[in-house]
């Protein structure tokens, strides 16, 4: 691509490289020169120009983009892609759901020319309707073929893709100590509503019982939904206090007692049957993001949650702090 100033004789067919205001309006900038446009141009006086003009084997802005984006998302179950403008194509969720791609293959598509970019979610971030999840950007008016068809290649290698939810229900045991007067609890059950509504999901049933290992292995033991959630009115210390023990005793397994994400330490996984259980931090009773919904957010889009993947949380796992945390991980004022 030829890029610089140029006479206004010699610049038809150019793309116009600054918006320029003349008294008919604004030429846009990227905008094809035509005879018309060089005449309101000269009419003010403004020569050279300047411009970018393509050479062969180069490919415009908008055609760049419109097929890195083709490549890169062949179905767009889920996605959906804008019309290209001005080098732009937006990738954009259509439903609930989680964004996977291979981080690498992104890393190889922005390793292909400085003027080919791709710019994403986290991976596994979760999707909304109506949600940017990634876009397609072509920096300059034009790139080499070559170039293009290298980022194309390493846009296939992507895989990205929307991950619908595939659980519809869950069921949620709240736990009530003696002398509890239930605001807790109710508080609980908003803040899980209102994250399950937003994977597309219902709450199949809500039970408030003791704060008890027989009574809530009774509760799980009869609970319906896709997933079961557990929030316990005093917070699970260890794997063999009352929430893991009662999951034991419904006839389930703990695989995890812990997670290196604050908030959201003091959750457990496990399972009943074939169905997902979590023990949920007490920090699920506020809407602000702790590692439960990360836990949540996979295992209702249906990715296995392993130890590893607990694990790797961590990274990227201090979260922003919650104003109403009773013990504020640092003082609020210097002591």
């Amino acid at each position: 691509m030829i890029f610089g100033p140029a006479p206004l004789d010699s610049a038809l067919g150019a793309v116009l490289a600054h918006s320029v205001q003349t008294p008919e309006g604004k030429l846009a900038k990227g905008a094809v020169l035509g005879v018309a446009d060089i005449d309101r141009l000269r009419a003010i006086g403004h020569d050279p120009v300047q411009v970018a003009r393509l050479e062969p084997g180069d490919v415009g802005e908008n055609p760049a983009a419109t097929r890195l984006a083709a490549a890169l998302l062949p179905d767009t179950t889920g996605l959906r892609l804008t019309l290209a403008h001005t080098g732009r194509v937006n990738l954009v969720a259509t439903a609930p759901g989680l964004l996977r791609f291979d981080a690498d293959a992104v890393h190889a598509l922005n390793l292909t020319h400085p003027a080919i970019t791709l710019a994403t979610l986290p991976p596994l971030a979760r999707l909304a309707p109506g949600m940017l999840a990634a876009t397609v950007k072509i920096i300059t008016y034009g790139v080499p073929e070559p170039a293009l068809v290298l980022a194309e290649q390493a846009a296939a290698r992507a895989g990205l893709a929307h991950l619908p939810v595939v659980c519809r229900t869950a069921g949620l045991i709240l736990t009530q100590s003696a002398g509890d007067d239930g605001k807790l609890a109710a508080k609980g059950r908003e803040a899980m509503a209102s994250r399950l509504r937003a994977l597309g999901m219902a709450l199949a049933e809500t039970r408030l019982v003791p704060h008890d290992e027989e009574a809530l292995a009774q509760a799980l033991a009869r609970m319906p939904g896709d997933i079961l959630l557990i929030l316990t009115g005093a917070a699970t210390s260890d794997p063999d206090d009352v929430a893991p023990g009662a999951l034991r005793r419904a006839g389930g397994t703990v695989a995890r007692f812990g997670m290196p994400v604050d908030p959201g330490n003091l959750l457990f996984l496990g399972s009943l049957g074939h169905r997902p259980v979590i023990g949920l931090p007490g920090c699920a009773r506020s809407p602000a993001l702790n590692g439960a919904d990360w836990v949540l957010e996979r295992l209702t889009c249906g990715v296995p949650v392993t130890d590893e993947m607990i694990a790797r949380m961590g990274v990227g796992g201090l979260l922003k702090e919650i104003p109403t945390r009773p013990a504020p991980r640092m003082p609020r004022s210097p002591v």
